[in-house]
């Protein structure tokens, strides 16, 4: 069994900061759970290009409002408490957040820990043990 505190995960490096989002990574690969779980915290204002290429994710907002477009169709779904989106085909997409968004986000494979987004918004996939 697995037992993880935010307030502790916050204090360690698990807690990561890029760009006006921070993400504290709940669970990782390291974990041997075969997905990630990460709450982040998105500020108000923001907007930010993402493309998985390597990961799927589901995201579930918890707080705040915003947007998500798909920049393949150039559909654009508003985010509020309650919403759940799943970029399940490696969704190109642009995040905007009105307010501060505070999100729990799920990736498939898991993250590391140790990513960073490449130029195309994209993490790159884990390398194999």
């Amino acid at each position: 069994m697995l037992i993880k505190k935010l307030d502790e995960i916050r204090k360690s490096d698990r807690n990561v900061r890029d760009k006006g989002w921070e993400s504290s990574r709940l669970l990782l690969a390291e974990d041997g759970m075969g997905f990630s779980f990460h709450i982040t915290t998105l500020g108000a204002g923001g907007e930010w290009t993402f493309h998985y290429q390597h990961h799927v994710e589901a995201v579930f907002v918890m707080s705040g409002t915003g947007s998500i477009e798909d920049l393949a169709t150039g559909e654009r779904h508003e985010l509020s408490p309650g919403t759940l989106y799943a970029l399940n085909d490696h969704d190109r997409h642009i995040l905007r957040a009105e307010t501060e968004l505070v999100t729990a986000c799920v990736f498939n494979p898991p993250v590391t820990g140790n990513e960073v987004h490449d130029e195309t918004g994209a993490y790159r996939p884990a390398k194999a043990a």
